[in-house]
């Protein structure tokens, strides 16, 4: 059973690394487009102010570049996390007295 549970965490770490990087570049590839776009449509609302309808929906399409980002970058920092969780507990199995070799020494030297 200890055999089959590490392999399952083996799988899941090297499913998740690549998505969470992948998620993280798209964040940040989502936000540099959208800083760009900013950067880009602020003098044509400028110019174009009566237009209220075209800057209305730049203004959404903005919006939707900035929660599309943050929506990646959460999901990339969520996977990366559950990978270093599962790395953390495989070493932790992995340790021969089960990772608590160290606790009777940090609790003597605080007696």
């Amino acid at each position: 059973m200890a055999g089959c549970l590490a392999t399952s965490r083996v799988l899941a770490i090297i499913t998740l690394l690549p998505i969470g990087g992948t998620l993280l570049g798209l964040a940040g590839i989502t936000f540099i487009g959208t800083v760009i776009g900013l950067g880009v449509a602020a003098p044509l609302f400028i110019i174009f102010s009566p237009v209220i309808v075209p800057a209305a929906l730049a203004i959404g399409l903005a919006v939707t570049g900035v929660i599309a980002s943050e929506a990646f970058g959460i999901s990339g920092l969520l996977s990366l996390l559950r990978l270093l969780s599962l790395f953390m507990q495989t070493i932790k199995d992995k340790a021969p007295d089960g990772g608590k070799g160290a606790q009777p020494r940090v609790q003597m030297g605080l007696e």
